[in-house]
């Protein structure tokens, strides 16, 4: 059976575009977001297959356990091996410490966190046994740093990279490769495209993360060899401060 590629929180971005670079590599991949943007990702599977790949629309929530474990179940017995198994969900938010509700709090953890951990765990489950595959967390500068306004959302980030070195020194002498990417800038979005007026212009200059660029660098991580794997890999525009 084809080998295959799932890509948990495949947005219209850089999901999309991780998606389409992990086709082009040979892999049927697997593309998961919330059932409510099935169509979105039906989309994008007609887009794959009529370019040449091989794609699936996997609707789920990512944070519910009972449809995660079904998830790996049902591409593993009836699509293909997973042989890269992506984690990018966002839940990107900014509010004062003072306005940061218990809910609030709790869903960006269950979002960014817990997600990532169910993720995490049921792709080990499937790898372990053949020995081999890649994990890869997406991460962000809140991942390393909590700024002001972010304090759930840096909360999240910080447990979830915590959860990428734990299973990259669980799982790498097992050679299952668990690599953990910090986004270190504003990725050239939808999202990003609403909030900044000068989208284009740092466009024009490199000024802004481009998203197949950024899912370049996943495959790269997937096709290192084993003699040299890179754990944590930071992406940050060239005009980016750090």
């Amino acid at each position: 059976m084809t080998g295959t590629a799932l890509i948990i929180g495949c947005g219209d971005d850089t999901g999309a575009a991780i998606a389409r670079a992990f086709a082009r590599e040979g892999l049927h991949v697997c593309l998961s977001r919330r059932p409510r943007h099935a169509d979105k990702l039906d989309t994008l599977a007609k887009e794959i297959h009529a370019s040449g790949g091989q794609a699936t629309a996997c609707p789920v929530d990512a944070r519910d356990e009972d449809a995660v474990t079904e998830l790996f179940k049902n591409i593993e017995n009836n699509i293909g091996p997973l042989e890269v198994v992506i984690f990018n969900i966002g839940a990107n938010v900014r509010f004062s410490i003072t306005e940061t509700t218990s809910r609030v709090f709790r869903k960006v953890w269950e979002m960014a966190t817990f997600a990532g951990f169910l993720t995490g765990r049921e792709a080990a489950k499937h790898m372990l046994p053949r020995e081999r595959g890649t994990i890869i967390f997406t991460g962000a500068t809140a991942s390393v740093r909590g700024s002001s306004g972010f304090a759930a959302f840096a909360s999240a980030k910080f447990a979830l990279r915590a959860l990428a070195q734990s299973m990259a020194r669980e799982l790498g002498p097992k050679n299952i490769h668990v690599a953990h990417v910090v986004i270190d800038g504003a990725i050239d979005t939808n999202f990003i495209r609403s909030m900044l007026p000068d989208v284009d212009a740092k466009r024009a200059q490199d000024a802004i993360l481009n998203p197949d660029h950024v899912a370049a660098n996943y495959v790269m991580l997937h096709n290192q060899p084993r003699t040299a794997w890179t754990h944590e890999l930071d992406l940050r525009p060239w005009v980016e401060k750090f």
